[in-house]
């Protein structure tokens, strides 16, 4: 049997974890913001190609293979904004907005994803090196970077036909979550509107 004296601690003990439990499972349920890149509007080409095209998931790294989304305090160091998500891990993402906008262009038969989409005349493989927010010191400026190197490749020899890196920066007004995650949409928006005319113009 305890001794009198211990009851009390263990009482306030067992109180204070019951409502450290309580504490997590209320935060646990709160609802994320969760977000996604819109598809920018397309011109369609004057008439629709005939080769078709299957756009891989890009290759990326750990930190960026993820549904949270990235600032960089410094070029060294990765932080996610809390509360905030994306609706996809970032390459899946950036698959999905190039799938939808280059099928809009009809410059290609059909625009699919691999490994779903099969094998087609061309195949577009991409790396994702840079996907994230920047502010490099107290009080500087919010900007976003994005940056991925594409290879349009013939399937049937395996041909590197055309490759170049997309790189650029979009200012942020704020540090409000909802203020970085607009100034990703027009860069990823401003990024696609780069690409589009280099595919079409070489594989389609």
């Amino acid at each position: 049997m305890l001794p009198r004296s211990l009851l009390p601690a263990l009482l306030l003990a067992l109180g204070t974890s019951g409502c450290a439990a309580i504490s997590a499972l209320d935060s646990a349920s709160q609802p994320l913001d969760i977000y996604e890149l819109r598809t920018p509007a397309i011109a369609g080409a004057a008439g629709r190609g005939r080769a078709e095209l299957v756009v891989e998931t890009p290759i990326a790294s750990g930190a960026l293979t993820t549904d949270r989304i990235m600032v960089r305090p410094s070029p060294l160091q990765a932080q996610y904004l809390p509360g905030a998500r994306w609706s996809d891990e970032a390459p899946a993402m950036v698959q999905t907005l190039l799938v939808r906008s280059l099928a809009e262009t009809g410059a290609f038969a059909s625009v699919g994803r691999a490994p779903l989409g099969g094998q087609g005349d061309y195949a577009l493989l991409g790396e994702l090196t840079d996907f994230q927010a920047e502010s490099y010191g107290a009080g500087a400026p919010v900007s976003v970077h994005l940056r991925l190197m594409l290879r349009l490749v013939r399937e049937r020899d395996a041909t590197v036909v055309a490759s170049r890196t997309f790189e650029l920066r979009e200012p942020a007004a704020d540090d409000e979550t909802a203020t970085i995650v607009a100034a990703f949409d027009r860069a990823a928006g401003r990024m696609v509107a780069e690409i589009l005319p280099w595919v079409a113009g070489t594989g389609g």
